[in-house]
């Protein structure tokens, strides 16, 4: 049994090169600094078999699958069904991250798009959390998930807006369509303010604390190398923010992860 103050890492990328070297390290870090479970994303399907390695490897990690939308140019002939492979292995219990990301350009937006509602299906269909990245594209991120999320035969779309970076606008309204939202250290850094003030005002029963590890690492540990265990300190930046104790903060966000990753054996939760 886990224990209830424990801090989640809800969503991280272990398969990255940046952590080959010393995976086992960066594990124990974070059990150490009471972190008990993370969920390791893996962005591209040909990255699927060293996402699925990891899981297998480390009790406390569990994995979810899809396409970046950087990456959607590549896999444009990716299939709902296709989506659905990516999740069978028992631990892999999320799809994505998916979503918009309209800042670089590295995939046109109508790929994009394409590939952001067969994610949704497929959540859809298996009744699984998808996991939504957005980046100056919040109009038609909250434009499919409205159209994609209700209706039909299937559950109502459970979700995450991960990395929470945006308006006040997009949290509410995610809010309102059942997703949850995810802080990372972004919620830290000194010109967060705006950030800041939206976590603050957020339902405590839908917010979850996140690395993007290897990136955006919390003060005090900004310019290094972000992972898993320093999350402890974005988690207790928004515990003040809420008034809240950093155990206090820690079951509650913890209960929110499990109970919306439902595939996790109740029994780990």
């Amino acid at each position: 049994m886990l224990p209830p103050s424990m801090l989640v890492d809800s969503h991280c990328h272990l398969d990255f090169p940046d952590f080959a070297a010393e995976i086992d390290d960066v594990v124990g870090r974070a059990r150490d600094a009471g972190v008990g479970c993370m969920l390791t994303i893996c962005t591209r399907p040909d990255r699927l078999p060293a996402t699925i390695a990891l899981v297998e490897r480390f009790p406390m990690l569990y994995g979810a699958a899809g396409v970046h939308p950087h990456e959607a140019k590549d896999f444009t002939d990716l299939t709902v069904e296709g989506v659905l492979a990516l999740v069978a292995h028992p631990k892999m219990v999320g799809i994505g991250e998916t979503g918009l990301d309209y800042h670089y350009g590295l995939s046109p937006a109508e790929a994009q798009q394409e590939s952001f509602r067969r994610h949704i299906r497929a959540a859809r269909i298996v009744d699984l959390p998808v996991i939504v990245h957005t980046r100056e594209a919040e109009a038609d991120t909250l434009r499919i998930l409205e159209e994609e999320g209700q209706g039909g035969d299937r559950p109502p779309l459970r979700g995450i807006i991960h990395c929470f970076s945006g308006t006040r606008q997009l949290a509410e309204e995610s809010v309102k369509l059942g997703l949850h939202i995810s802080l990372s250290g972004i919620v830290t850094f000194n010109r967060s303010e705006d950030i800041r003030a939206t976590a603050k005002d957020l339902p405590l029963d839908r917010i979850l604390v996140e690395t993007d590890a290897p990136y955006l690492a919390p003060v005090p540990k900004r310019g290094k190398r972000n992972e898993p265990a320093f999350v402890a300190h974005t988690a207790q930046r928004v515990a003040e923010l809420h008034g809240l104790s950093g155990s206090d903060f820690a079951r509650r966000t913890s209960d929110n992860f499990f109970g919306l990753f439902t595939k996790i054996p109740k029994q780990e939760a």
